[in-house]
């Protein structure tokens, strides 16, 4: 019997305006009733993913945990002082920002206290941002990581609207990184994602269950990208969203027939859940 759902945020359990679906919402109080744990599991970070449930009943995930980071940070709900926390090399992080700002890319830069730099976004990435919680815009004459002064950092992503031309670049920035420093993934059907070597959400689920004494067989994991493919791997069940990305789908144990804007979580608890509650 499943016992917690982890899932990604963006582009699986939120709408393209970052908000909850109706059937999301009525799902999340059903697991409840049920005893099922749901956990969010997102690249971005805890102060940012907390913003999508200011508005909800807290009860709904009291006791729940909040994977963000790509699951490098582990967060009691409620808490903004991780259980688990992970950082990226300085010197790694520095040359990939040299790199963005000498080929003018458009970038997310994340710190630990929830901030999210941004550089050269183009104006429909500008629009998209606004949505977040935490963004701070830098001027395009910025050249140094200076404005984070001592602060670690979490990771850095580029974007572009082309995926194509993102997987290229990614491709080949992989020869100019050291890997056990340095992981490379995808999401959102625009962003190159650095993270620290090892970090991913299936590392995330894996050391969440161990706290909670779960099997990870007794966890789902649900997203959408290739970010999310070391979660829908590692849990128990697998699921994708209907518009999960073609690079994600084949290792699905499920996809499911509903697209993120309407709501999937709630044919989730028809075809899943509530099947063994019966």
């Amino acid at each position: 019997m499943y016992k917690l759902v982890a899932s990604d945020m963006d582009e699986t359990f939120l709408d393209g305006h970052h908000r909850i679906p109706a059937a999301n919402l009525n799902a999340l109080r059903r697991m409840r009733e049920l005893g099922v744990l749901f956990v969010p599991s997102s690249g971005r970070p805890y102060q940012s993913i907390m913003a999508n449930f200011v508005d909800i009943d807290q009860e709904l995930l009291q006791d729940s945990y909040v994977i963000s980071y790509n699951g490098g940070f582990i967060n009691r709900y409620g808490d903004p002082t991780p259980i688990l926390s992970t950082t990226i090399n300085r010197e790694a992080i520095e040359f990939l920002y040299r790199y963005g700002v000498e080929h003018h890319l458009a970038m997310h830069i994340y710190t630990p206290s929830g901030k999210i730099f941004t550089q050269f976004l183009p104006p429909e990435e500008v629009a998209y941002v606004k949505t977040i919680t935490g963004v701070i815009p830098l001027s395009d004459d910025c050249t140094s990581l200076d404005f984070v002064g001592d602060e670690d950092l979490v990771k850095i992503l580029y974007m572009n609207s082309d995926f194509d031309a993102v997987k290229r670049l990614g491709a080949e920035m992989r020869s100019l990184l050291d890997p056990s420093l340095v992981d490379i993934t995808y999401s959102s059907k625009r962003y190159a994602e650095f993270v620290p070597a090892g970090v991913n959400k299936g590392t995330g689920l894996a050391h969440l269950a161990e706290l909670l004494g779960i099997s990870i067989a007794e966890t789902i994991g649900v997203g959408d990208s290739a970010n999310d493919l070391a979660m829908i791997e590692a849990a128990g069940l697998g699921v994708g969203v209907a518009n999960v990305t073609d690079d994600t789908r084949p290792y699905c144990d499920l996809v499911l027939d509903t697209p993120a804007h309407d709501g999937a979580f709630a044919e989730l608890l028809e075809r899943v859940i509530e099947p063994e509650h019966q």
